[in-house]
C-alpha cells in the first residue's frame, strides 16, 4: 500500500490578515491563489516542511501554530501517490514575505478572502481561516 503524501499549507497571520500567494506554475495553476507551502520530503514532519517551504517560497521564517480543519484530498495523479493538503495557522518569526516563487502576494482580511480566485484544494479552508481572523479581530478590539 502506497503512503499518503502530505502537502502543507501556511495560513500566515499578521495584523488581522492572512497571506495569499498567486501561483506562477505549473501553467494550469498559474494565476490562482493559494496558501503558501508544498510537499513534505521523506522523513520530514509536516511542521518542518511548512517552515522549510515558507523559507524557500517567501524568504521568511514562520512558526506553525495550529491545524486548520481536516486534511483535504488532492486530485489523484496517474504517476503519483495519494496526497492530502494539510493547513496550519502560522506566525512570522523573521523576515518579510516576498514572492520568490509566486507572481504576487496579498494580505487579505476575513472579508477579502473571496476576492481572489483560489485553487480548488484551498477552498475548504476559507471558512475556518475567515472565522479565525474574525475571532482574532474581535479579541483585539
Amino acid at each position: 500500500m502506497q503512503e499518503t503524501l502530505v502537502v502543507v499549507g501556511a495560513a500566515v497571520l499578521r495584523n488581522g490578515r492572512v497571506l495569499a500567494a498567486q501561483r506562477a506554475r505549473p501553467e494550469a495553476m498559474r494565476g490562482f491563489w493559494e496558501f503558501p507551502g508544498g510537499k513534505t520530503d521523506p522523513g520530514e514532519t509536516p511542521e518542518a516542511a511548512l517552515v522549510r517551504e515558507c523559507r524557500e517560497e517567501l524568504g521568511a521564517h514562520v512558526r506553525p501554530l495550529e491545524r486548520v480543519g481536516p486534511d483535504v484530498p488532492l486530485p489523484v495523479r496517474a504517476a503519483g501517490p495519494r496526497a492530502v493538503l494539510r493547513l496550519w495557522t502560522a506566525e512570522l518569526v523573521e523576515g518579510d514575505p516576498r514572492p520568490l516563487e509566486h507572481l504576487a502576494l496579498r494580505w487579505l482580511s476575513a472579508g477579502e478572502l473571496c476576492t481572489v480566485d483560489w485553487l480548488i484544494a484551498d477552498l475548504p479552508f476559507l471558512e475556518p481561516v475567515g472565522a479565525h481572523l474574525a475571532h482574532r479581530s474581535a479579541r483585539s478590539e
